[in-house]
């Protein structure tokens, strides 16, 4: 498994009021998050990627407003389409 190191200032901690652990925590949230927006990853593997069960992930979304359902507008129409 590779590992992604992504520097930060301290002045990040005190303005986001977090711990290390916490606000690593959320960025990686944030960044599974914006990759699912950007179909990049499946609601499972977003999940699976900031260490969240799915239902927590899922849940963690509607607060934030983001839809669970992430499909393009044809994909949107092919499942509306009766065949």
């Amino acid at each position: 498994m590779q590992c992604l190191s992504i520097p930060y200032a301290d002045d990040l901690l005190v303005t986001s009021g977090k711990a290390p652990r916490e606000l690593e925590e959320e960025l990686r949230f944030l960044l599974a998050l914006k990759l699912f927006e950007l179909h990049r990853l499946s609601l499972g593997k977003a999940a699976e990627f900031c260490g969240m069960a799915k239902l927590k992930f899922m849940f963690e979304l509607g607060r934030l407003g983001v839809s669970v359902v992430n499909l393009q507008n044809d994909q949107i129409a092919d499942e509306l389409r009766d065949d």
